[in-house]
């Protein structure tokens, strides 16, 4: 980029700002990757306003360098604007498309107003792709970090949700386990489960394992460690729903369980726990 042609571009935009303005809008709201069900277009005008003159107020200080600090409020500005988009559930295409229709509204202008030789145009024309391309890979790349960060909060909520802690009996807990237990989930499982006992001052804690499908040596780790933690926060753990066939394995892979008490089903397991609290349950007579 020469120090000429950032001169020029920067007289036009500053000059003809209305008219870009409404020649970009009009694209906009033309194209068909704009969702109007999405954003209104009173709320697509004045986000066009303002980025605009914040981009006309970054190309004044002669530095193209979206890097630089000239840039923030520019950079600012989009990172804003794509994660909304993202939230609201705008594609990337849909995002990308605020930017790069900008280029020919700005090419349009400068062709009509331009006063210099072809050579001149050329080189602004080049200019201005090269700046708008760097803006809209900045939009996308916010975008899709802003989708992946929205994945992995609903992941951890469906983990959260997917592994409820019940108060069977006054002193009793229970956790329901259903699908694979990795490292990731088991870290939200234990959390889970202390801060449970914490709240309700409970001593006995039965982990259901009915639900999870396969028991290898990485799941039998992780239900040991959750055992320990529980421990440590001075509550004993039963481990129910051993059905015949993790049973097998269990043994088959040479995992020790011999210091946890293990029951075939949840029932039984709640039973040795009202055993252990010293409660009676009685048929009414």
């Amino acid at each position: 980029m020469t120090d000429k042609s950032k001169v020029r571009i920067f007289d036009i935009v500053n000059s003809t700002e209305n008219e870009i303005l409404e020649n970009w809008l009009k694209l906009q709201i033309s194209s068909t990757a704009l969702r109007m069900d999405l954003l209104s277009e009173r709320e697509l005008r004045q986000q066009s306003a303002e980025f605009l003159s914040l981009f006309k107020e970054a190309t004044s200080t002669g530095n193209w360098d979206i890097n630089d600090s000239g840039w923030s409020r520019v950079l600012e500005f989009l990172d804003s604007i794509s994660r909304s988009r993202a939230i609201r559930g705008f594609t990337p295409t849909e995002t990308a498309t605020f930017i790069f229709s900008l280029k020919q509204s700005l090419f349009t202008t400068l062709q009509k107003t331009s006063k210099n030789g072809t050579a001149d145009l050329i080189q602004d024309l080049c200019d201005i792709t090269l700046l708008i391309d760097s803006l809209g890979l900045f939009t996308t790349e916010v975008y899709l970090k802003s989708k992946e960060e929205i994945i992995v909060r609903q992941q951890t909520e469906m983990i959260e949700l997917s592994t409820p802690v019940v108060q069977l009996w006054n002193g009793i807990l229970a956790l329901p386990l259903i699908g694979t237990l990795d490292s990731a989930r088991t870290q939200v499982v234990m959390e889970s489960l202390l801060s449970r006992i914490v709240e309700t001052g409970s001593n006995i804690a039965i982990i259901d394992i009915t639900g999870v499908p396969t028991v290898d040596t990485l799941v039998a780790q992780h239900l040991l460690k959750t055992v320990a933690a529980a421990r440590l926060m001075g509550a004993d753990c039963v481990i129910s729903g051993i059905r015949p066939q993790i049973a097998q394995t269990i043994v088959h892979l040479g995992v020790d369980l011999s210091e946890v008490t293990t029951k075939a089903t949840m029932a039984d397991a709640f039973k040795h726990a009202l055993n252990l609290t010293g409660a009676i349950v009685k048929k009414k007579q």
